[in-house]
């Protein structure tokens, strides 16, 4: 969300000055700019600069002690000064965070161009800045707006160098969905750390911050200063269609924890954290992308359950925070979602947690936004409901023209729109955006998916990876005693950016440990022939490695472990996403949780499947019986260890 999923250590990390800018005049290219001088970034941030003189408004600049100075307090009266020369046309547009189709700001492919006119009206970003001077860009991969590091910074500094160049033009607040596991924007070569749900099976707050210092690092090195992460929602249902693996766990102060740790590391790295989605999506039954969730909390309930992590993110410094699209009529009676409602924004976000940070939609093309309202009327609700950015609108027409005819009627106040953009502006200017902008290439090369960083995440999976069964001690297995080894079972398609598929990242993995083994694909719904496949197959391995993908009572999953288990080969079962898998697998005698597919964690999973290293995982979620859901199999907090 917008994650729309349509779609987390080297504690010696020293962040680094973002001094040298890409030359404006080759921004919008899309191989690696040259470096300029310092006379063109200035240029192209004359009118901006000139009214922030002073140091007005100091970026996260790195100094000498290894970590980026704490910014300037922004002079509000120089911003408030760049409010008022705006028009109303641009106001409105400040106050939207927009997709765009297209790896390069000016020169897309054909097919991107035909998006845009389709679903923008324009062809390219530089023509979406100029028309409605939207103040954000949201980068997708399914937008084709992330092929590689260089082409991403590339795609960064065109951004900003259209729209600097336009008459009183402003830095643009570039955003994505980085919350690592299964939902990623940002693939290889860059750093792909476990997602939420390993990193709470860790446990460990040092790893979580270093996850997101880590993470920003790489973040700010592409030109994008806005994540939508962490994910602050508790996980208390297990039936969540939408959350699940991407929350921290079931654990209210557990999640706040690690929540507060991992927004820090974000922004010591000089990159706002979004933690999302307030009020908590973490017990719902319905996916607030195709459906409008309930929560049925009491207030009682809500603020043991899900503020916990919204409160330590606000006392971390956290930058911004992503609504929900659901009814919490505890709240709310009103029947309108979180997203639109005043007495849940401000009401409670603001006036009782003391919230006066940025407030951004989820993504106002969700189905659970668009229940109730129009397009024309869900961004001036959410306006008058307290929001200040207002994310990726299925029609930026609709949405632009709707909010500028709601401040001429009166419905909304001009001085309402000058509130969430000065938010907004002092997000940019302690982010470093009006001091410089841009990415640089050897900046990139320098900080994206370097050998450390890498180590880092290894040494972080190696840390998430859950053993929740071993009888007889099947695990670990033996080079000498099961040389020959198959490996079956879900091949999901891969989180984005990841090589996949699982089976085969992690028959590759336990090869290079020193085993022979083979993958076979038997899917998340095998057939009854591929069964029979993967059985022969057994026939002729030591043992057997078989990864789970969301097992149900009536999943052909089931009998495809239990025919395996038939043969008398050892079996080892790897849940590869939710870790609730092991509750309908009772007669397996070997189970690993990694709770996300991605390489990082399939790797970890494959050390300790060689007994490489030990596991050291526990559950941060309980598993109930399949038999009797009111029964736990599995508590919080269970890991067992060779």
């Amino acid at each position: 969300m917008p994650d729309s999923s349509t779609g987390s250590t080297g504690n010696t990390e020293n962040a680094e000055t973002a001094e040298h800018a890409v030359d404006p005049v080759n921004a919008g290219s899309t191989g690696s700019a040259a470096r300029p001088s310092r006379r063109a970034v200035l240029a192209a941030t004359t009118a901006v600069t000139a009214v922030l003189a002073g140091g007005a408004a100091t970026a996260h600049a790195a100094g000498t002690s290894g970590a980026p100075s704490a910014p300037a307090s922004p002079d509000d009266r120089k911003l408030r000064a760049l409010v008022s020369r705006m028009t109303l046309e641009e106001k409105v547009g400040q106050l939207f965070v927009m997709r765009v189709y297209g790896h390069s700001a000016t020169e897309p492919d054909q097919a991107d161009i035909d998006a845009n006119l389709k679903e923008i009206g324009v062809r390219t970003a530089a023509e979406l800045l100029e028309k409605y001077r939207v103040g954000g860009i949201i980068y997708f991969t399914w937008a084709h707006n992330t092929r590689d590091p260089h082409q991403i910074a590339s795609l960064s500094n065109g951004i900003q160098k259209a729209s600097l160049g336009l008459p009183r033009g402003l830095p643009v607040l570039i955003s994505t969905d980085q919350e690592h596991g299964i939902v990623a924007r940002i693939g290889e070569p860059a750093t792909l750390f476990p997602g939420a749900m390993a990193v709470g099976a860790g446990g460990s707050r040092s790893d979580a911050r270093n996850l997101g210092r880590i993470a920003g690092r790489e973040l700010r090195a592409l030109g994008i200063r806005q994540d939508y992460a962490p994910v602050a929602d508790v996980n208390v249902n297990p039936a969540n269609p939408v959350i699940g693996v991407r929350s921290f766990g079931s654990e209210p102060d557990a999640v706040a924890r690690l929540v507060a740790a991992e927004v820090a590391g974000f922004q010591q790295s000089g990159v706002a954290a979004t933690a999302k989605h307030f009020p908590g999506h973490g017990d719902t039954a319905v996916d607030s992308h195709t459906g409008f969730p309930v929560i049925t909390h009491s207030r009682e309930q809500w603020e043991k359950l899900d503020a916990p992590p919204f409160r330590a993110a606000i006392a971390a410094g956290i930058d911004s925070i992503m609504t929900a699209h659901l009814m919490v009529p505890a709240l709310d009676d009103s029947d309108d979602p979180a997203t639109l409602s005043r007495p849940i924004l401000t009401g409670i976000l603001r006036e009782e947690l003391g919230y006066d940070g940025v407030v951004v939609t989820d993504s106002l093309g969700m189905e659970g936004v668009r229940t109730k309202y129009g397009d024309d009327r869900v961004p001036v609700l959410a306006l008058k409901a307290g929001v200040d950015q207002l994310l990726n609108p299925p029609s930026l027409d609709v949405a632009w023209n709707a909010v500028l005819k709601a401040v001429q009627d009166g419905e909304l106040t001009e001085a309402r729109l000058d509130e969430s953009i000065l938010r907004v502006l002092r997000l940019k200017a302690k982010l470093g955006l009006f001091k410089d902008p841009y990415a640089s290439p050897d900046g990139v090369d320098r900080k994206v998916g370097t050998r450390a960083h890498r180590a880092a995440a290894d040494r972080i999976a190696e840390r998430t990876t859950t053993l929740l069964v071993n009888e007889d001690r099947v695990l670990p297995l033996s080079r000498r005693r099961q040389p020959k080894l198959l490996v079956v079972g879900a091949d999901p398609a891969s989180p984005s950016g990841t090589t996949g598929p699982p089976t085969g990242v992690l028959a590759g993995a336990l090869n290079e440990l020193g085993f022979t083994a083979t993958a076979l694909s038997t899917g998340t719904a095998p057939s009854a022939a591929a069964i029979d496949r993967a059985v022969a197959a057994a026939q002729e391995a030591d043992a057997v490695v078989v990864g789970t993908y969301n097992v149900t009572a009536s999943s052909s999953q089931r009998t495809l472990v239990e025919r395996l288990l038939a043969t008398g080969r050892p079996v080892v079962a790897v849940a590869i996403r939710n870790p609730y898998d092991v509750a309908h697998l009772p007669a397996v005698r070997a189970f690993l949780a990694t709770y996300s597919w991605t390489d990082v964690e399939l790797r970890a999973a494959a050390r300790v499947i060689a007994g490489r290293v030990e596991p050291r995982g526990t559950l941060p979620v309980p598993v109930q019986r399949a038999d009797d859901p009111a029964a736990v199999l599995y508590p919080v907090g269970h890991g067992l260890r060779y």
